[in-house]
């Protein structure tokens, strides 16, 4: 698996570069946003790691640029921590993001629960077809009225864990460990971003969502006309 790293602390690429590549991924890096995207282009890239402050072409713009050709994860690697940032990055086809300073070994953690979810759908068949709805494993893709939308890989395992069990409430800490194999105390807004994502792709009208209905106090299920 190819990583790029784009971030503008030397210190900090090698840090990761080091922890990575002793996990077998070949790392590719850039110190600001320009090169990043040039490395990006020149490569297949698995999965990105982008610094929001960087010079040239910040963290953002980037991650919009990679989304135009592809859904390969993106980890946001910053010193902002607010819900607004992450709402933002997020909102720009990010999975991830992780506040500095980190410990490198939760880089690794997140870098391989990243991969998994994206790369290993564990969906049986090919198609995945509930009330109009139908998701395609090998492009990460649903289908809605002959329509393809193109999901994120998070956005991917998250429908496609609750179209397999309908009418089966999952909390947000199931969620995530059943798609990601852990879940982490920062997690939570997290979740609650990929689902407004996911209901504004997916529903007529995402405050008055027919699919993905929230169950207060409780967690999420997919709603079926079907008994």
């Amino acid at each position: 698996m190819n990583i790029l790293i784009v971030e503008d602390d030397k210190d900090i690429v090698e840090l990761l570069r080091i922890y990575l590549s002793n996990e077998g991924y070949q790392i590719y890096y850039a110190y600001n946003g320009v090169d990043g995207l040039e490395q990006f282009k020149n490569h297949e890239i698995h999965l990105c790691i982008f610094d929001i402050m960087m010079p040239k072409m910040n963290g953002f713009e980037l991650a919009k640029s990679v989304r135009e050709s592809s859904n390969a994860p993106i980890l946001f690697l910053t010193a902002k921590s607010s819900i607004d940032d992450r709402i933002l990055g997020l909102n720009l086809g990010g999975d991830d993001y992780i506040s500095k300073p980190f410990n490198p070994l939760e880089i690794v953690a997140r870098v391989k629960s990243n991969l998994r979810r994206a790369y290993q759908t564990n969906v049986s068949t090919d198609e995945l077809e509930l009330d109009g709805l139908t998701l395609k494993s090998n492009s990460l893709s649903c289908i809605k009225d002959g329509v393809e939308i193109f999901l994120t890989p998070t956005e991917f395992k998250i429908l496609s864990l609750l179209m397999k069990s309908p009418k089966k409430i999952f909390t947000k800490v199931q969620i995530y460990e059943q798609i990601n194999g852990e879940y982490l105390q920062n997690d939570d807004n997290t979740m609650m971003v990929h689902m407004s994502k996911l209901r504004d792709k997916i529903e007529d009208d995402s405050r008055n969502p027919k699919y993905i209905k929230t169950i207060r106090g409780l967690g999420y299920k997919f709603e079926t006309k079907k008994d």
